[in-house]
């Protein structure tokens, strides 16, 4: 998958549309000594990544007692707009865990993250290929440092297959006939939400994409799909509920609340038997059923042996805030989680299978480059995938998704009217944020 990572290059090096005006500040230049100083790290994730993350900084403190590392953590539903805030207002942490998109609305012209190539002393960047680093990379500027590439794969808990009989699906037309041995049973095979994380239009965009080989969004941020491309998703996933495939947004929000699917008593109990979901992040929804219960499934093609259309990108990066105080010791805090053989063994696959090669090669020398993470990643490398446009990751964009989604859902629009509600709305805003 990797031969598509070097298309992000043309997209980073436009002048792009900035959602605030970071507040400015005299950018302090390293002085290539680490002084005693206090750091903040903030980060998202689940609980495995917040145990794993918070052992690593355990660790980073008996070897460097002297830099402290204070700790600032939280689920992903709106942790965009918490930190963007921050950065708007100049008071955002020393290090940040951010998501590629942000690099588009936060730094336009590469100037609103720390420079990364100014703080090499500390930083060691040589186990990462120009590519991956080209991910970060604004007017010349390393605005951030990809820690992992990943895909968002299906995983399914394997006790609920094999008690119902069922194989997984390996492509759409054996998903959608799951349906109903599932639906006999009380069990649903898959489930998508409209939260933050859109996966119930991801999923619809992955099968549009393998039937047309056109892109959704391209990587300078144009509309790849027509009204009538729109149509036949929205009618893809309107058919995945109809055949109680994954549950209507109604029986969702009656069942759940607005709980995340991993903290559903519907999944944990299994009646929800699988996810769509990054490898990065699978973590969450495996450390709450049984071991070795939640298993990586087929990526799905068309029964013709196509199965292009899914979709990579960085599953996050790190950046330094311009306004730091402390840039020698935030650039070898930031060496320590890439690149430290470890803390690499501590964090394990919570963000993935490391970009940086020293990490991966330290996994590879202990024998623990396993798990679900690997098995999706090695799945991922077996497709001709497409690199996600950073503007379909856009907040504003994920609404226009999720509000086209929930209207067939609910039966409150037509679907040729949500495309189209769907098609100018997105044709709009990314006119306005190409500018």
């Amino acid at each position: 998958m990797k031969k598509y990572i070097s298309l992000i290059a043309a997209c980073c090096t436009m002048t792009l549309f900035s959602c605030g005006s970071n507040k400015q500040s005299s950018v302090t230049p390293p002085d290539g000594g680490l002084d005693k100083c206090t750091l903040r790290f903030s980060w998202w994730g689940g609980d495995d990544r917040h145990e794993a993350t918070l052992a690593a900084i355990d660790r980073w403190n008996e070897l460097h007692p002297d830099i402290t590392i204070k700790p600032e953590y939280g689920g992903w539903d709106g942790w965009t707009e918490k930190v963007s805030t921050q950065i708007n207002g100049g008071t955002e942490p020393d290090i940040m865990q951010i998501n590629y998109d942000w690099l588009i609305t936060l730094s336009p012209d590469g100037k609103g993250f720390y420079d990364l190539n100014e703080l090499d002393k500390f930083l060691d960047l040589s186990g990462f290929d120009n590519d991956t680093l080209s991910f970060g990379m604004i007017d010349g500027k390393l605005n951030a440092v990809t820690v992992s590439i990943c895909g968002r794969g299906l995983f399914y808990n394997s006790e609920i297959f094999r008690r119902l009989g069922q194989d997984y699906p390996s492509t759409w037309d054996e998903l959608i006939a799951l349906g109903k041995p599932f639906g006999e049973k009380g069990y649903y095979p898959l489930d998508l939400d409209i939260q933050s994380g859109s996966t119930a239009w991801y999923l619809a965009v992955v099968y549009v994409q393998q039937q047309t080989g056109k892109e959704f969004i391209t990587m300078d941020g144009k509309l790849g799909f027509t009204v009538d491309d729109i149509i036949s998703a929205l009618e893809f996933y309107k058919t995945l509920e109809e055949n109680h495939v994954t549950r209507t947004i109604r029986t969702r929000t009656d069942e759940d609340g607005n709980a995340a699917l991993y903290q559903s008593a519907e999944f944990i109990n299994g009646n929800i038997a699988g996810v769509l979901e990054w490898g990065s992040a699978v973590g969450k929804y495996e450390s709450v059923l049984p071991d070795g219960v939640l298993e990586a499934g087929p990526l799905l093609g068309d029964g013709n042996g196509n199965t292009s259309g899914w979709l990579i990108k960085p599953s996050l990066m790190y950046a330094v805030s311009r306004n730091t105080s402390h840039p020698d010791e935030a650039a070898a805090f930031l060496d320590f989680l890439l690149n430290d053989a470890s803390c690499a063994e501590i964090l394990g696959t919570t963000r993935g299978i490391p970009a940086s090669r020293f990490a991966e090669e330290a996994f590879e020398k202990s024998g623990s480059l396993t798990g679900l993470a690997q098995e999706s990643d090695s799945l991922f490398e077996q497709i001709d995938t497409v690199t996600i446009s950073p503007y379909m990751e856009l907040s504003r964009m994920k609404e226009f998704y999720n509000t086209a989604i929930e209207k067939i859902s609910y039966d409150s629009a037509d679907i040729p009217t949500a495309a189209q509600e769907l098609y100018d709305s997105a044709e709009k805003y990314l006119e306005k944020i190409r500018k």
